[in-house]
């Protein structure tokens, strides 16, 4: 069998690949129509960040079989349409975690000593102590936005230098967070307490200009901001505005909305420092992520195990035919639940009902567990490391099974807990393999969990869904479905809108205006 490496890794990934019998070609820095004609010949894929495996160039692909990316951001690669030709996509999470961590703390240094600046000058031949006076990092407040692994790693750094730290992440426990020595907070606390704020989160439709000119105005006067997680989470051209009035004191970055940035009017500025997307490039992490890839290739290619899959779980080719319809169900029912729910999750139950019970249903919980926490870690979550991650985050997962599944030949029913606050999604498979949401909390409903959707949560009164429909019609947004469920007549109701396009944050805003509306949520789930 063949791999092709079309990025540069470390030698070692290579050596690993060749020594189990593969035949590797490394071809570097093609364009997206060499590798449309080269990618037929391969068996395994190996990229990085610079190849961009689009849906295109996986239809030319053949004979692949695996996908590996040596690093954990998988933005690169079109996992929907991966998965509809059976090709299993791997990433090694953690491998950066160290490194990224390490490059954060760097940033933050560098700015508040104005290290990058002082070099400079220096270099110039000038003598300028007085210029550049910085401040300290003790006893100063961190912000830390989405305490996951590189999150964790920078807050215990932080805290060894004698920082206090908060944190917002919607599925910390309370619990956690004191095991963590962080104090959990909502985001505009953070905003108004922090001296400096870090993100750590990947960019979704929620996080995309999470840093803007209305979150920035609610911050400390004189705050220092960081950003090595994705470029888009920060809006530029509000930090440049920020930082040339002084809001903002100072600012480090090292990803940018576009990459290369080109010029960048925040590269005029004395207050802005940044790095070309460093966060993951060093030496030791490079050989540790191609080492994984390398490894996890080998296993699949050679012995038939796959590890680290981001689209299939690690299930025998015998069994996943039958399991796999409700994996592919537990993951969307998973994905609609966290996204609908506010709060620290401490608590996940799943409960098997009909067949399902008397299958294998491991790989579901943990497809359930990858549902929940994609939606805030993203490319951090797999199929393998989910129930792990939930460990570490202090949530308490339970399965229960039964017989009985009422009318339908099986039924998961998924119930997450934070607190006193608790919701409920209840998903079967419509014809044996497609999936349907038949009940959210009190409500029963029918639902397509694909997309883009809103749930909105309403008064049963006439008149609601013309408005919903006339404003997503005047903002050129296209309805595709809509399902609705109430718990009785004149009371509390559920609207489900499927949409074509995402919605921006400014007509969620006017949707929660409208009359008889009391919430909507935007949900993002695989088409």
């Amino acid at each position: 069998m063949r791999v092709l490496v079309s990025d540069n890794i470390s030698p070692k990934g290579v050596r690993i690949l060749e020594k189990a019998g593969l035949k590797v070609d490394v071809k570097t820095g093609l364009s997206p129509s060499e590798l449309r004609k080269e990618i037929g010949k391969y068996e395994a894929l190996v990229i990085r960040s610079a190849t961009k495996v689009t849906a295109d160039i996986i239809e030319s692909a053949g004979k692949l079989k695996v996908i590996g990316r040596a690093g954990s951001g998988l933005d690169n690669v079109d996992k929907t349409a991966a998965s509809k030709h059976g090709i299993v996509v791997m990433n090694t999470p953690g491998g950066n975690t160290v490194t990224t961590a390490e490059h954060t703390v760097a940033l933050m240094l560098s700015m508040s000593r104005l290290i990058p600046q002082a070099t400079a000058s220096l270099k110039q031949g000038k003598w300028e102590k007085k210029k550049f006076m910085g401040v300290e990092l003790y006893n100063k407040t961190l912000g830390i936005i989405g305490l996951g692994n590189i999150g964790t790693h920078v807050a215990k750094m932080a805290m060894g230098m004698g920082m206090n730290v908060i944190t917002y992440d919607p599925y910390l426990s309370e619990e956690k967070a004191r095991t963590l020595g962080v104090t959990v907070v909502d985001l505009k606390e953070l905003f108004k307490k922090s001296d400096f704020i870090s993100c750590h989160v990947p960019l979704t439709n929620e996080t995309r200009n999470l840093i803007n000119d209305d979150s920035i105005a609610v911050m400390k006067k004189g705050v220092r901001i960081i950003n090595a997680a994705r470029g888009g989470i920060v809006d530029e051209d509000a930090l440049y505005r920020a930082l040339k009035s002084g809001r903002v004191a100072a600012a480090a970055l090292d990803v940018f909305e576009k990459e290369p940035p080109g010029h960048s009017p925040l590269f005029e500025l004395d207050n802005f420092i940044c790095t070309p997307h460093l966060g993951a490039s060093t030496a030791d992490a490079q050989e540790n992520v191609a080492v994984a890839v390398a490894s996890q290739i080998v296993d699949y290619l050679v012995h038939g195990t796959i590890r680290n899959a981001v689209n299939f779980p690690s299930v025998s080719a015998d069994v996943l035919p039958v399991i796999q319809p409700y994996i592919n169900l537990a993951e969307r029912l998973g994905g609609f639940i966290s996204q609908n729910f506010e709060g620290g999750i401490e608590e996940i139950n799943i409960e098997y009902r009909g067949r399902i019970a008397e299958l294998d249903h491991e790989p579901v919980t943990m497809a359930v567990l990858k549902g929940i926490l994609t939606p805030i870690l993203e490319e951090t979550v797999n199929f393998i490391n989910a129930p792990l991650i939930a460990n570490e985050r202090g949530i308490q997962v339970r399965e229960t099974t039964t017989n009985d599944a009422g009318d339908y030949h099986s039924m998961l029913v998924i119930r997450i807990r934070s607190g006193k606050k608790e919701s409920t999604v209840s998903g079967i498979l419509h014809g044996k393999k497609e999936p349907r949401i038949i009940a959210v909390d009190n409500f029963t409903v029918e639902i397509i969990p694909e997309g883009e959707m809103l749930v909105l949560s309403n008064n049963d009164k006439p008149g609601v869904i013309g408005d919903i429909g006339n404003l997503l019609g005047r903002n050129n947004i296209n309805i595709a479905r809509m399902h609705f469920g109430r718990e009785k007549r004149g009371g509390k109701a559920i609207s489900v809108v499927s949409v074509d396009t995402p919605v921006s944050k400014d007509i969620l805003s006017k949707i929660r205006k409208l009359p008889n509306v009391l919430s909507v949520k935007q949900i993002h789930l695989p088409v």
